[in-house]
């Protein structure tokens, strides 16, 4: 089976099922983000251990795959840990290394790689809960719509990227870091990125939503999204670089790992959070 095939299998199968995972929202989709989390979790740990890091493993994937389901238990409103106990997770970790790694097994970078780690994944990934769940977003629809909003740019700036790269790209973007990408590329995609934005506020967000942006908030928020989507691929292309890897992982048949398809989302959906939460009109 070629590569191609594959990808185009591991599409038709996984974008109903994620589709329909975030209309059903609630316990599904914390659950797959929780799965999701683990599982780049454990990619980021290879990577860091290609680089010559070793971060505490099992720390990592279980706290990355906890802080999903906290989100969820926060909405619910059961009981979570407060601030002052999630902050005892520091002299845990160092205690961890103390008894694992001591002090020849560079502790302080093994603590520093693993926190990072969860909060790249983990902690990135919940962002799609909070979007699904946001403030504004009254209904399932709504809350779905708003999540794939960032997805939906996201995919339109990496295609604008791709057509206006291959047809203009001479100059390119970061050659040491990846290759292929090009200066009219990146120019390609904030282009059809905040076109993008303007056609889904325009007939999906307004009509089916009842959410609204102004023209200028549009704007922003296409070209931020498409800054940051690049960005992010960008930086797990550095990653893997020093990593000394092509793929995160094996994963999933003819897209590598979880990091190598959510590299971009990681970045592009907490900002678009962020923007969301200020910019969006009930109504408009």
């Amino acid at each position: 089976m070629s590569e191609l095939t594959k990808r185009i299998l591991v599409a038709v199968v996984g974008i109903p099922v994620i589709a329909g995972v975030l209309h059903l929202g609630d316990a599904p989709l914390a659950i797959l983000l929780s799965i999701a989390a683990a599982l780049a979790a454990w990619e980021y740990g290879r990577l860091a251990q290609g680089a010559g890091a070793r971060p505490l493993t099992g720390w990592l994937i279980v706290l990355a795959a906890l802080v999903p389901l906290g989100m969820h238990a926060l909405r619910l409103g059961l009981w979570v840990p407060p601030i002052s106990l999630v902050l005892l997770l520091v002299p845990a970790l160092l205690t961890a290394a103390l008894w694992t790694r001591g002090s020849a097994g560079k502790p302080i970078e093994a603590v520093a790689t693993t926190i990072f780690g969860v909060l790249y994944t983990g902690g990135m990934l919940s962002f799609v809960y909070a979007l699904r769940y946001h403030r504004f977003a009254v209904g399932d629809e709504a809350g779905a719509l708003l999540v794939f909003f960032p997805v939906a740019l996201t995919w339109i700036n990496d295609t604008g990227a791709f057509f206006i790269g291959r047809a203009f790209g001479k100059r390119k973007l970061m050659p040491s870091v990846s290759p292929g990408k090009t200066v009219a590329g990146a120019v390609g995609g904030l282009a059809a990125s905040a076109i993008g934005a303007w056609a889904y506020v325009h007939f999906l967000l307004g009509p089916r939503a009842g959410l609204g942006l102004t023209l200028p908030a549009v704007i922003v928020l296409g070209v931020l999204v498409s800054v940051v989507a690049q960005v992010g691929d960008l930086v797990e292309s550095m990653l893997k670089r020093e990593a000394g890897v092509k793929d995160s992982s094996k994963l999933i048949p003819g897209h590598g790992g979880v990091l190598d398809r959510a590299d971009s989302l990681l970045f592009s959906i907490p900002v678009a959070y962020v923007l969301l939460d200020q910019l969006l009109k009930v109504g408009a």
